[in-house]
């Protein structure tokens, strides 16, 4: 990988840049409850089933579309479309909105595991949606996710 290639824009990121620029936070496999009368959106405790709650990693991310098919393929073309979602601490979010990493971040630190020392992963704190009703979700609801 190219020198500091985090600080390029996104559409040029070669594919294996494109994935190391992935803080390892697991915020995006967080489930969402989303208002069908006002389109807001509240972030849930409440992790994929794939989500491994300790490494903040999916378990199963080559294969991931065949246990989770609706889960989303992050690219620079999708990115302004979800980028709602992600985080704001979110590395793709904060690069496609022209800011900097944060010093934790794996690329800046050289430590993978500085993001879980700063309080900014969901290390320890998740929930799998295969152990919650889907009815109950509302009673895990996160207020603030940054």
């Amino acid at each position: 990988m190219r020198p500091r290639f985090w600080e390029m824009p996104l559409d040029e990121l070669s594919a294996a840049e494109w994935e190391a620029l992935c803080d390892g936070c697991g915020k995006c496999c967080l489930n969402k409850i989303e208002y069908e009368d006002d389109g807001s959106v509240d972030f849930t405790r409440i992790a994929c089933r794939l989500l491994d709650g300790e490494t903040c990693r999916c378990s199963r991310y080559a294969d991931r579309h065949d246990y989770v098919p609706e889960c989303v393929v992050l690219t620079p073309a999708k990115l302004a479309e979800v980028a709602w979602w992600l985080p704001a601490t979110c590395a793709y979010r904060l690069r496609a909105e022209g800011k900097p990493l944060y010093d934790w971040h794996h690329l800046i630190s050289g430590d993978p595991q500085a993001i879980h020392r700063a309080g900014a992963s969901v290390q320890g704190w998740t929930i799998s949606e295969l152990s919650v009703n889907e009815d109950e979700w509302d009673r895990y609801v996160i207020e603030d996710l940054s």
